[in-house]
């Protein structure tokens, strides 16, 4: 069993119910869907670039899949996700844009949004106790030798290259597009996608993520509401 802790907007927001149909999959339910007709892609073509990330549902990775410790459980996880979740503030992601982070395609914040960097670097801190270390396979399935020296440190310190300075809060459309492809794929996406860019998307809880072995479909287990009151908007 593994374990993530992402964000992902809720079942009826418009976005999830969009990119749930993009992906051909629900993270929430583990039902999968008929491919879409996207104008420019072929059914076959969609299949192929969301084979990847409808494995892992539409969502944003906060703390990245890990195994428990030896001497952790997953009550004692719960626990800490929900005191965690009770001290952050619900906030907003002002708008998300399509863009390409080396050769897939994903949602990403226009601006750069301090709360979910903060929440992102208490999420890897606070939970990092319960991560059970990395085996030699799992750091070779990074890719080290392609990895910066900032970003090699943090696999080997924190189980994910992308943390602190490195993060880049990103939700995963598609897994590597060939360049020859990339235009074509980019305005399909934007065809699809830009009718629900237009609002701000609410962070209002985090969801723990389940992989009950590797290579299985990542279902939702639970969500952690974040604490209520006034809500912080982004600059």
């Amino acid at each position: 069993m593994r374990y993530a802790v992402y964000f992902c907007p809720p079942l009826s927001n418009p976005l999830t119910r969009v990119a749930t149909n993009w992906l051909g999959r629900s993270a929430f339910t583990d039902e999968t869907f008929e491919t879409p007709a996207v104008s420019g892609l072929t059914n076959s073509e969609i299949a192929f670039h969301t084979a990847a990330p409808a494995r892992y549902g539409f969502h944003g990775t906060l703390n990245a899949p890990f195994h428990l410790a030896s001497d952790a459980d997953e009550a004692a996880l719960v626990a800490a996700l929900t005191a965690l979740s009770t001290t952050v503030a619900q906030f907003e992601i002002p708008r998300l844009v399509i863009s390409r982070i080396g050769l897939f395609f994903a949602l990403v914040p226009e601006k750069p949004v301090a709360e979910l960097r903060d929440l992102a670097d208490r999420c890897v801190l606070e939970l990092d106790r319960f991560r059970a270390p990395l085996s030699e396979a799992d750091i070779a399935r990074r890719a080290p030798q392609n990895l910066s020296s900032g970003q090699l440190a943090n696999l080997q310190r924190w189980g994910y290259p992308y943390v602190f300075d490195e993060f880049r809060f990103h939700m995963t459309l598609t897994g590597p597009v060939e360049n020859r492809d990339a235009d074509r794929v980019k305005q399909a996406l934007h065809g699809f996608f830009d009718p629900v860019l237009c609002e701000p998307i609410e962070v209002r809880a985090v969801a723990l993520f389940t992989e009950t072995e590797r290579g299985s479909p990542f279902l939702v287990q639970s969500h952690f509401p974040l604490k209520t009151g006034e809500k912080r908007r982004s600059a």
